[in-house]
């Protein structure tokens, strides 16, 4: 067993103004598997990229493993190629026999390492590099969203894999696979670093008991504050008008006031100053003793979704649907309806059309641009006048400023930007390229568009992948209190559960 230690880690992108990591210090056992979690842009791939010193930072960090580190990047040029073709690139000494051993575990063909990498779908492409990953012996693995596109059975398929591997690093929001998965967990809290033993569910529970608890002690230094407050404008008060007595008297009034009560008057005064300075140094304390208290605690803010009422009970029906893209039968004999206020999943393997499907339906709503899939036999049948709001797959098309964004999708500035504050970006986020946002910043931008665009139908393609555990609470809350009409893939298994009114199988 080694460790791996954090000493003053400091870091911060150059052009930034703010720290990703300042001044933490922290160490982990590399026979530990390790959940990483955290809001979306506290950090969690940085620090992975740091551990493979990718970048330059103060401090140190000490390591005697070798990293391997997931998703392998694919260039351009590799696209065009088969995988077996860049093997060497992506792992140096990497066996072929080996990735195909591992395709095999991950129930997905053999043919997938000799097709063009560009003609994959994502979840076969995730599954490709997985193999490849999983086929080293002695690395430690640095294993970044390895489920994002996974079809279910798939995703089960990397959770066995994990569960009997010692050594690694697991950044997901995946609540499930990290409560399957992990024994530790490194969470990046909003101000501080925490390692804690346990899994996902256990550390949640511990830090709901703790969040409650500084609340509950926040509550108890304001009300201490206020009576001090009170104290001190009253002792003054009491004071200045002692002081006023020691000057000037009406005799009439104050006959018994001889010459000796002014030397009293000025003790009594500077006793009662001595009693407000001691009140004022109490509240220094306690204002001291509350900061701090509430740094850590992820507040989730309720959203809101505007959906429009259709004026029919079903929105759209397939009967004996294929679909294809000029070759076979992507999708074959699929029957279908979709009612008002159902949230319908379509489940089932990478591959069997879920994608293609939603892409139908937008085409034939006219929301599709460019060419999409075409009806090879059966019926399509959508309802007049929808009005349909989409989130794709693909969030890397997003460039320019916010204000150009919202220009273009017609989106109102300040709504825009205060929904996505509600989702956890920072300020400093407005200002930058939503290019350099992270994948999980990039998706938050699109549900937010979606969520403000009021529609009658709300298509999303696997909306939560890079998205944090916290703002995933936060949608699953909107689609319980609003109950618009969906029809969504996605393959959490959590949010599936709770939001899914019916799940059709492909």
């Amino acid at each position: 067993m080694a460790q791996i230690q954090a000493v003053g880690l400091t870091f911060c992108y150059e052009g930034s103004f703010d720290n990703i990591f300042e001044d933490v210090s922290f160490s982990i056992d590399t026979d530990w598997k390790l959940g990483l979690i955290g809001r979306n842009g506290k950090g969690k791939t940085t620090f992975l990229q740091l551990l493979l010193g990718k970048y330059a930072y103060a401090g140190s960090v000490l390591a005697s493993v070798p990293f391997d580190y997931f998703p392998y990047p694919v260039s351009q040029r590799q696209m065009g190629l088969c995988a077996w073709e860049f093997l060497e690139e992506l792992k140096p000494g990497c066996p072929e026999w080996k990735v195909l051993c591992e395709l095999e575990k991950l129930n997905a063909p053999a043919e997938l390492l000799y097709r063009p990498f560009e003609t994959l779908s994502h979840g076969e492409r995730t599954k490709t590099l997985l193999a490849v990953l999983f086929s080293g012996e002695n690395d430690f693995l640095l294993i970044d969203e390895p489920t994002n596109h996974l079809d279910g059975e798939s995703r089960e398929n990397v959770k066995e894999y994990l569960k009997g591997k010692k050594g690694f690093i697991l950044a997901s929001h995946d609540r499930d696979l990290l409560d399957a998965c992990v024994d530790h967990i490194l969470a990046l809290n909003r101000k501080s670093i925490e390692v804690q033993s346990g899994n996902f569910s256990s550390w949640q529970e511990n830090k709901t008991r703790r969040d409650h608890f500084a609340q509950m002690e926040n509550e108890k230094h304001l009300r201490e504050i206020a009576a001090l407050r009170r104290a001190v404008d009253q002792s003054g008060r009491w004071a200045q008008k002692n002081e006023n007595k020691k000057i000037g008297f009406d005799p009439v009034k104050e006959h018994d006031r001889g010459s000796g009560t002014r030397p009293y008057i000025g003790a009594k005064t500077k006793k009662m100053q001595k009693r407000v300075k001691n009140y004022e140094k109490r509240m220094e304390r306690e204002i001291a003793a509350r900061e701090g208290l509430l740094e850590d605690i992820e507040t989730t803010v309720g959203l809101k979704l505007y959906p429009l009422a259709y004026h029919k009970d079903r929105l759209l029906s397939c009967k004996d649907l294929s679909l294809g893209y000029g070759g076979g039968a992507v999708l074959s004999d699929f029957t279908f309806e979709l009612k008002r206020r159902e949230r319908v999943f379509l489940h089932g393997k990478n591959g069997c059309g879920k994608s293609t499907l939603l892409k139908a339906l937008l085409a034939a709503g006219g929301f599709l641009q460019g060419e999409g899939p075409r009806v090879m036999a059966g019926e399509l049948q959508m309802g007049a006048a929808l009005k349909i709001s989409y989130i794709g797959q693909d969030a890397g098309f997003l460039k320019g400023g916010v204000r150009e964004f919202c220009q273009r999708r017609g989106l109102d500035e300040g709504l825009y930007c205060a929904l996505l504050r509600q989702l956890g970006l920072e300020r400093a986020q407005f200002s930058k390229d939503m290019a350099e946002f992270s994948e999980g910043q990039k998706k938050k931008a699109l549900v937010a568009a979606s969520l403000m665009m009021p529609a009658h139908l709300y298509i999303w393609d696997e909306p939560l992948n890079f998205i944090d555990v916290f703002s995933r609470m936060q949608i699953e809350e909107l689609l319980l209190k609003y109950a618009p009409t969906m029809i969504l893939v996605d393959h959490d298994a959590r949010f599936r559960q709770r939001v899914a009114t019916r799940v059709a199988e492909l």
